[in-house]
């Protein structure tokens, strides 16, 4: 038994370890290969990312869902390659939006070069996952442009605010259908698709996929509240920071307006007042990662993984099907 990919899934069968392997090493070379510009600064700035690692959670998806087909079908490296450099298009684009300092250990591209450098690198790794997508037919093309669609919306549902009237907790977790569910939905549409599967084992894939990405999503923003650094490799708080509504936070507001405790308001308001602060960014953080709210984001998370597990149900029993159940267990842990 050897563990691979992210939150170390653990993989009992050789066979399936072996090709969640070659896979995913094949991705890795896809990437450095699709970041290379005649430009060498360019490449610098393109690599940045890819070189400072990550969970490769989107290309497993995509490795273990081209199982139920065929899994050396010549278009699923490609897919996982244009998953993860959507992905990795949007990280630089966060940062500028967040002005983070740090992702995945290393300084940001904004903090290296700046924002212009970071947004335009971003948009040169959309170019290329669009190069490649090409390659892989009509079909494929439409897939990505729909994701990326809905990508783009929740980010602005995020940046506009729930309208008056809609309740805050339901509009967030709609936001994060098309910030992350969208994508994570797509590597398993991917897999699959391009593995040949049947279209009934590609909608049951996409379906867990959707619900596993926004579980993955709460679990961040679980961890966001209550790690250091060291282990989400960013620096913590950042969303707080910046006044971005995140689940344990919208849930911790529920809570004042529901029950009215002194506590909960003076909390409130000091998430309301200028967390560039250092101290009050520390306080609050503190207070947060001590307060109802956060387990209840946390019990949050763990009903979104139920879901994703439900969504399985209809698929054969199988080593791939165990390690997608694996995965939502994996979350779960994630978030704590």
């Amino acid at each position: 038994m050897t563990d691979v990919g992210p939150f170390g899934l653990s993989v009992r069968d050789q066979a399936l370890e072996a090709d969640v392997q070659a896979g995913l090493a094949a991705v890795e070379e896809g990437l450095l290969e699709a970041t290379k510009s005649e430009v060498p600064f360019i490449t610098e700035a393109a690599q940045h990312l890819v070189r400072a690692g990550g969970k490769r959670f989107r290309p497993l998806l995509v490795m273990l869902s081209a199982q139920f087909g065929d899994r050396y079908a010549p278009g699923i490296v490609p897919s996982a390659v244009v998953v993860e450099l959507t992905h990795l298009a949007t990280l630089y684009h966060d940062d500028v939006m967040d002005e983070a300092s740090v992702r995945r250990g290393v300084a940001s591209a904004n903090t290296r070069w700046g924002n212009s450098v970071a947004v335009l690198t971003g948009d040169f790794l959309f170019a290329r996952a669009s190069h490649i997508l090409a390659d892989l037919g009509p079909e494929a093309v439409r897939v990505q442009a729909e994701a990326f669609e809905r990508l783009v919306t929740g980010q602005i549902l995020e940046t506009a605010g729930p309208q008056d009237g809609r309740d805050p907790v339901e509009h967030y977790l709609d936001v994060l259908g098309g910030k992350t569910g969208s994508l994570v939905a797509v590597s398993c549409r991917f897999g699959a698709m391009m593995s040949g599967a049947d279209d009934t084992v590609v909608d049951v894939l996409t379906q867990y996929g959707e619900r596993l990405g926004v579980a993955f999503q709460l679990a961040d923003d679980v961890l966001d509240i209550a790690s250091d650094s060291h282990e989400s490799g960013k620096t913590p708080g950042t969303d707080l920071r910046e006044g971005i509504p995140t689940l344990p936070v919208l849930r911790l507001r529920e809570r004042a307006a529901r029950l009215g405790l002194a506590e909960d308001i003076a909390l409130c308001e000091l998430l309301d007042s200028d967390l560039t602060d250092d101290a009050r960014h520390a306080e609050a953080l503190r207070l947060l990662r001590a307060h109802p709210a956060l387990e209840q984001a946390r019990r949050d998370t763990v009903r979104y993984t139920q879901d994703a597990r439900s969504a399985l149900a209809p698929l054969p029993e199988c080593t791939a099907k165990t390690a997608l159940l694996e995965l939502c267990d994996a979350v779960v842990h994630r978030a704590g």
